[in-house]
């Protein structure tokens, strides 16, 4: 199940847990919260236990679908805690005796509605946490900074998106170089290639943290060639046009690819440099298609 998001709900000015599972999209329920809410019982944890195990005697099959998520606990904590979607808490709660039952049953309904006006329109959502805040008793500034707070968490999620790009395709590979390059000096020849991008050496409008990764990739490269031109160890440096792979397609995007390099004569360009005569060496290449 994916992340939590929008984690609390209201009914009747009771905190219910939930988690949204994107894949499935589907609400999943706390159920002790809500056996607390019908039942205004003081163990309602006790009182779950009890109607399951009523249930699973009966051959009701509610109980079988129910998970286990970690939801967080009244003292910070995060606990699995026992949760089920609409369907299966719709026929859990025909097996409770409530006066809250039917209103409740109204309110599922509404939650899965209002989910999906959401989607199509996400002030409403901004608009409801506002609502439920106030119903809470907090105050207009604690709101005020809540809402601020998210729209930082928003930032920096979207920070470190970027910042993926960055790690992915200059950090990982000086990590990795920093790691084999202890055994490369000790070899009597050896080579490392940096397969970069034609984004290392000509800007791309529109791609400004992947140009600048690469330009990262194309600057760490030549350093290389600087520090280790009086070792065995022979650098270059390749930059094609984008690379002819699935990776567009199971990102879901469509990208023009006619001009890109296919993988294969990119592996034939790499295995022609590293069988050329020690005497010469190509120090960077350049492929257009």
């Amino acid at each position: 199940m994916k992340k939590q998001t929008k984690n609390i709900s209201i009914f009747e000015g009771h905190q219910i847990r939930r988690h949204w599972d994107e894949k499935k999209e589907l609400w999943y329920f706390s159920i002790v919260d809500i056996i607390k809410i019908l039942t205004n019982s003081i163990t309602p944890r006790k009182y779950w236990n009890k109607l399951s195990q009523r249930l699973k005697k009966e051959g009701n099959e509610s109980v079988t679908k129910c998970h286990q998520l970690k939801m967080i606990a009244s003292d910070g904590k995060y606990y699995l805690t026992d949760v089920a979607d609409t369907e299966t808490l719709l026929r859990i709660i025909q097996s409770i005796p409530s006066p809250n039952a039917e209103p409740f049953k109204l309110w599922l309904a509404k939650v899965g509605y209002e989910r999906i006006q959401e989607t199509t329109d996400p002030e409403r959502s901004i608009n409801r946490a506002r609502t439920n805040w106030q119903r809470m008793g907090h105050s207009q500034k604690w709101i005020q900074q809540r809402m601020m707070g998210q729209e930082i968490r928003n930032k920096l999620t979207d920070y470190w998106k970027d910042n993926d790009v960055i790690n992915t395709n200059l950090l990982g590979l000086i990590k990795i170089t920093n790691l084999v390059m202890p055994n490369l000096l000790k070899q009597k020849d050896s080579a490392i290639i940096n397969i970069s991008s034609k984004s290392g050496v000509t800007a791309q409008s529109g791609q400004s943290i992947y140009t600048a990764s690469k330009w990262g990739v194309w600057g760490f490269t030549e350093v290389l060639k600087e520090d280790l031109k009086d070792k065995e160890i022979r650098i270059a440096g390749v930059y094609q046009s984008g690379t002819n792979t699935e990776m567009f397609k199971k990102a879901g995007e469509i990208v023009p690819n006619d001009k890109f390099t296919n993988p294969t004569d990119l592996a034939n360009i790499i295995c022609y440099m590293l069988l050329l005569p020690e005497k010469i060496w190509i120090h960077d290449i350049f492929i257009e298609y």
